[in-house]
């Protein structure tokens, strides 16, 4: 058989190895039966539906074609690279670096530094757009962290707080 689609075969194929492992996981737990359920059941029982939807996904791309070429184009670096960077500074300025001497900037300052950062992998970026946006996920996220769920989480940089 030839494959018709490699974008739809490679993503079955991760669907398929992700609900593998998530299965084989979750068998470590109590898994329990449908009347009893246990910390695994879920996850196995999820990761077996993912496993068998990327099968389907998978067969679908040998049988079939779509119309289009299906080719998988080439790896955007960029992009990729600045989400990576992102979520990285998130972190780091969340939690701060302790052994460096780095201390924690807060929630706050995390959040603009992850949009301001990520806004740049775009095809366009607006100084604006992303001020605002950053501003309003500062602002929701205070409200559903800190006041709805009461979390501990520094607000601000120590320095300012």
């Amino acid at each position: 058989m030839k494959i018709q689609s490699q974008k739809d075969f490679f993503s079955g194929l991760m669907f398929t190895g992700v609900g593998t492992a998530f299965a084989m996981g979750a068998t470590s737990y109590n898994v329990g039966d449908a009347a009893r359920m246990g910390p695994g059941y879920f996850p196995l029982m999820l990761g077996i539906v993912l496993a068998l939807l990327g099968l389907l996904v998978i067969a679908g791309s040998l049988a079939r074609g779509d119309g289009s070429d299906g080719r998988i184009g080439a790896i955007a670096w960029r992009p990729l690279t600045l989400i990576i960077c992102a979520n990285l500074a998130f972190g780091v300025l969340l939690g701060g670096l302790p052994s460096i001497g780095l201390p924690a900037m807060g929630l706050v300052l995390a959040i603009y530094a992850l949009t301001f950062i990520a806004s740049r992998a775009g095809p366009s970026y607006s100084f604006r757009t992303t001020l605002i946006l950053a501003t309003l996920l500062a602002i929701g996220s205070y409200l559903v962290f800190i006041v709805g769920l009461k979390l501990q989480f520094q607000v601000w940089p120590t320095f300012i707080s």
